[in-house]
């Protein structure tokens, strides 16, 4: 019980007999106790320090008032930790005023190169534990899309991923059939009129931005780990989800021009990929062109869809394809 004061069970046990035995000498509480002598002479030297144990002159020794010696104790113990509270006080203030002058190259790392973006890419995605989020834009300086290794692994140890795509992105070759891939593992995608930056953010710990091209023609980017601009960073992106405009786009359908005729009961799944498309904003020849369709056939469709729909323009269209389910609303 009084290890808490600094007693070891030795102490407590020599203390505690000596209360009902005052008067004792060593060699007597050591056969008592059943230990050796010179054993209970180190232990009564230790409480007479302490204060807990009287010694006569011809060395006997009592126990002390257990109100006064380990009120006392406690009250000593009691200052220390007082003392102990301040020292804590000052030496983090000047852990404090180190770490504002020391860790600026911790937590912002410059990484120059092609291949060494691409691999801090990667690791930043394999780090999270809840959620990515990135800003993607054109040109694909390190890695494409479709190159991404680490974001079906990461999906499938439950990870959240949450892209929003320029539009401009979205004229890219191949990036219609990339997004039908990630939106069918479980992306969400939004596309936004212009980004300020690429950005990837693995939950709120880690942060890619990838910088302009160096002089001599090299590709750089920061790492940034937990921070006041990471913050800030964080803050953006979800400024720039909330108001980016979903992106739906089937998996499954048909892309070649074969695949037009339009269901019976409503759009198809390439209607609806078309309608995705317009309503993220491109226009009709580069979603033509994303879909495998001519200009023609693509303007036969939406004629279509408006007459399915009874309406006259390509507004009314859109909003009857929000209201009716045939696209995720924004």
């Amino acid at each position: 019980m009084l290890d808490v004061l600094g007693l070891d069970p030795d102490d407590e046990r020599v203390y505690r007999t000596l209360l009902g035995r005052p008067n004792s000498t060593a060699p007597l509480l050591g056969d008592e106790l059943g230990v050796p002598h010179a054993h209970v002479a180190t232990v009564l030297s230790r409480l007479v320090g302490w204060g807990l144990v009287t010694r006569s002159a011809d060395d006997r020794f009592t126990a002390a008032p257990p109100a006064v010696a380990l009120g006392a104790l406690i009250s000593e113990r009691r200052d220390g930790l007082r003392m102990a509270e301040h020292a804590l006080v000052a030496f983090a203030e000047e852990h404090r005023a180190a770490m504002t002058v020391s860790s600026i190259n911790d937590l912002i790392e410059v990484v120059t190169g092609a291949d060494a973006i691409r691999h801090r890419f990667l690791q930043v995605q394999q780090a999270a534990r809840t959620q990515v989020r990135s800003f993607i834009t054109a040109p694909f300086v390190a890695l494409p899309p479709d190159e991404n290794t680490a974001e079906p692994v990461a999906l499938g140890r439950g990870v959240q991923f949450r892209a929003v795509l320029d539009r401009a992105v979205l004229a890219e070759p191949g990036i219609v059939d990339d997004a039908i891939d990630s939106l069918g593992r479980g992306v969400q995608l939004r596309v936004a009129d212009e980004l300020p930056m690429k950005l990837v953010l693995a939950d709120a710990d880690l942060g890619l931005v990838p910088l302009a091209v160096t002089p001599d023609g090299e590709p750089g980017a920061l790492l940034l780990h937990r921070s006041g601009l990471l913050d800030a960073l964080d803050a953006l992106f979800e400024t720039v989800w909330r108001t980016a405009h979903p992106l739906a786009l089937s998996a499954t359908g048909g892309k070649a021009e074969s695949t037009v005729e339009v269901g019976p009961q409503g759009p198809t799944e390439l209607d609806r990929r078309i309608l995705g498309l317009l309503l993220a904003g491109l226009t009709d020849l580069t979603a033509a062109a994303q879909l495998g369709l001519s200009a023609r056939t693509l303007h036969r469709r939406l004629r279509h869809l408006m007459d399915m729909a009874g309406v006259r323009s390509r507004m009314q269209l859109g909003a009857h394809a929000v209201r009716h389910g045939w696209v995720e609303p924004h």
